[in-house]
């Protein structure tokens, strides 16, 4: 017995060449010229017994695959299987790519394979061969497909068309649904199909908590079975006799709809569930006309295709959360009796498809997520660079090769820092400021700008912080203005000296600490937060005025951390904070990834569940701004500094709150 097999490089293909050695015979297998070093690797990784593999150099676009009368010859009569599996599985690839590929490339395998006088001929087709049929489709259905504007579907169908019509040895049709990683290794090959999902569920657990309930869509079923499913099943039905002529459809007889494959996914990745989902046929009640009036309006377009884009979808996948076909099994069924090969159920192996996705395939692994990729040679400016997350900061972009310069009001903690960073092989200047004075603010820009021309990273760290209850702060007005003056006036200041350069040049990045305290409400910090939070609300409104000029603004709501600034609250001492290390890593990831906001997953979900139950969270607030009171020093008792000790109460719902400011 002898196979002839075209796409055994591909993902399928290479499954299925392993079945195959484990029957007798040669296997010949299609190879484009130059492409013999591939088949090589793909064979030493699969294990294949390389004796019995035969490349065959020849060329899909070409007339009976390109091969020569002389190769023909030799092939004649000794086949008795010829698998085609060569097509572009891809919803993202050219409309001509893939006219080419699944419908001429189908064509010309019918010729090589009636030339040879092949013994049965196995299409791979697809269930995008049904297009988008309102229904159950089943195995012995082709004419009544529906829906196949895409490319991707009208191909399929036409190639399948092409078997059906032009093929005059036997044949035999296999219609898998989307093909996913391996049930036992989960090994995978590329993004495809529900992969497309993967990044938007990583996103989901890396701001919410697990336990976090989350809105999602109903959607329609979609049908997914793993890669060794359908090798074992077309291997199988291949060599079984009496099933010429038939279709075979190698899908889940039980599919998930959207939204379970949603959960089912998520809760391998350990991340939020969709508890509340809503049914998308509910949009039917829109007229089509009013729905595409909509969806094409251009900000609604800009806006999708930004997500689209950064979640990495290609926008053909939107149509299939709605799919709207389901698909018969009895063929199959009859064919696999007796064989005990079934469909494994996707919640017992998708921890292997998500583990092999997050290792080996995770976009974010192919993205240069190093500081230095960011930064060398770049001018970094960090305000309150003396010390604290300043200093640490401006320590780990020095190491990364930026021209940090860094401004603090203290000349003698500042100079040691810039000496420390330059004998560590850095290059920092060092520029005194006080940037609660707008004056010595508008002098600094001049002279950076005078010195170094521009800057391209902003990092506006230096803050003030008062801990003191409203109350307490009748007669202390000057706690809201100074507050006010430092933390919003001078960052503003500074941000609207560098940004006329960073528009000039179309490039610029400003990053602000925040707080978490924006996020929380925190009580007792009413000066504070609010001066935080009017920075927080100008870097939103300045990002929307900025964004198409690739200048981008990040808010770090940043918690607790352990500097100089809350030593003077002793309680501190025994609730959990961060390292001033640990916060400059959040000013690191601020500035790889470039997003609006970096904030823990205590600040989100507080923000979160002051915007849905406001009232609730008034108490938690409330309980909190009674359970931990006015420090010593914010009452000017100096007496009871020594005395001031934390509760267990209080280290308790400090450490439930991680981070927050109390």
């Amino acid at each position: 017995m002898s196979y002839f097999v075209t796409g055994a490089t591909g993902f399928l293909g290479r499954f299925l060449v392993s079945k195959l050695l484990a029957r007798k015979g040669t296997i010949h297998v299609l190879v484009r010229k130059g492409s013999e070093k591939k088949l090589e690797a793909i064979g030493a990784k699969m294990g294949w017994d390389r004796k019995r593999i035969v490349p065959v150099i020849g060329d899909l676009g070409q007339p009976r695959l390109g091969l020569s009368a002389a190769q023909i010859k030799t092939l004649s009569g000794k086949v008795t299987h010829f698998f085609h599996l060569a097509a572009i599985y891809d919803l993202s690839a050219s409309a001509e790519s893939q006219r080419v590929a699944n419908i001429e490339g189908t064509r010309h395998a019918i010729e090589l394979a009636t030339a040879i006088k092949a013994g049965c001929f196995h299409h791979t087709s697809s269930i995008a061969a049904a297009g988008l049929y309102p229904g159950v489709f089943r195995e012995d259905m082709f004419e009544e497909a529906e829906g196949l504007k895409d490319p991707y579907l009208k191909t399929k169908h036409e190639s399948e068309g092409l078997v059906r019509k032009e093929c005059k040895i036997p044949f035999r049709i296999y219609r898998p649904s989307m093909v996913i990683g391996h049930s036992q290794t989960g090994e995978i090959d590329k993004i495809d199909g529900p992969y497309y999902l993967f990044t938007l569920i990583k996103k989901i657990r890396e701001t919410l908590p697990q336990w976090v309930p989350t809105l999602g869509i109903e959607g329609g079923r979609i049908n997914v079975v793993p890669v060794d499913f359908v090798v074992d099943a077309m291997d199988y039905i291949a060599h079984k006799r009496g099933l010429d002529g038939k279709c075979f459809h190698l899908v889940d007889p039980n599919p998930m709809r959207f939204g379970e494959l949603m959960n089912t996914f998520s809760r391998a990745a350990h991340a939020p569930e969709m508890t509340m989902r809503l049914d998308a046929r509910m949009l039917a009640v829109i007229p089509g006309a009013v729905r595409s009036a909509v969806v094409n309006l251009p900000p609604v377009k800009r806006f999708t295709d930004l997500i689209l884009r950064d979640l990495k979808i290609p926008r053909s996948t939107l149509s299939f959360i709605t799919y709207p076909t389901r698909f018969d099994t009895r063929e199959v069924e009859r064919a696999l009796k007796g064989s005990k090969i079934v469909v494994p159920a996707l919640g017992e192996y998708a921890w292997r498809i998500w583990d092999y996705w997050e290792r080996h395939l995770d976009p974010d692994l192919f993205v240069d997520r190093s500081l230095r990729g960011k930064v060398e040679n770049r001018v970094v400016l960090i305000t309150g660079g003396s010390s604290g997350i300043g200093k640490a900061s401006a320590i780990k972009v020095a190491e990364a090769g930026a021209k940090v310069i860094i401004v603090a009001r203290g000349e003698k903690e500042l100079h040691e820092t810039r000496d420390e960073i330059i004998a560590l092989g850095g290059k920092c200047w060092a520029y005194t400021s006080d940037l609660t004075d707008l004056a010595s603010c508008d002098e600094l820009v001049k002279k950076v700008l005078s010195e170094h021309k521009h800057v391209d990273i902003l990092v506006n760290n230096a803050g003030r912080s008062i801990r003191r209850s409203v109350e307490a702060s009748y007669d202390r007005f000057h706690d809201f203005e100074r507050t006010m003056q430092l933390n919003y006036f001078g960052s503003l200041r500074l941000i609207m000296g560098f940004l006329p350069t960073m528009t000039q040049r179309r490039k610029g990045h400003i990053v602000n600490i925040s707080s978490i305290g924006v996020l929380a409400s925190s009580p007792r910090f009413s000066a504070y937060v609010a001066s935080k939070a009017a920075l927080d609300a100008f870097s939103r409104c300045a990002q929307a005025e900025f964004s198409g000029k690739n200048i981008a603004f990040t808010t770090i709501n940043m918690p607790l951390v352990k500097t100089p600034m809350i030593a003077p609250t002793k309680m501190y001492d025994s609730v959990p904070t961060l390292t001033p290390d640990e916060a400059a890593d959040l000013v690191v990831k601020a500035i790889i990834e470039r997003p609006s906001r970096v904030a823990t997953r205590t600040g989100i979900f507080a923000a979160t569940l002051n915007a849905l139950v406001p009232k609730a969270y008034e108490v938690i607030m409330n309980t909190a701004f009674e359970m931990f009171p006015d420090s010593a020093a914010a009452k000017g008792d100096r007496k009871a500094l020594k005395s001031e000790h934390s509760t267990n109460e209080q280290v308790a719902f400090a450490a439930l709150m991680r981070g927050v400011h109390w």
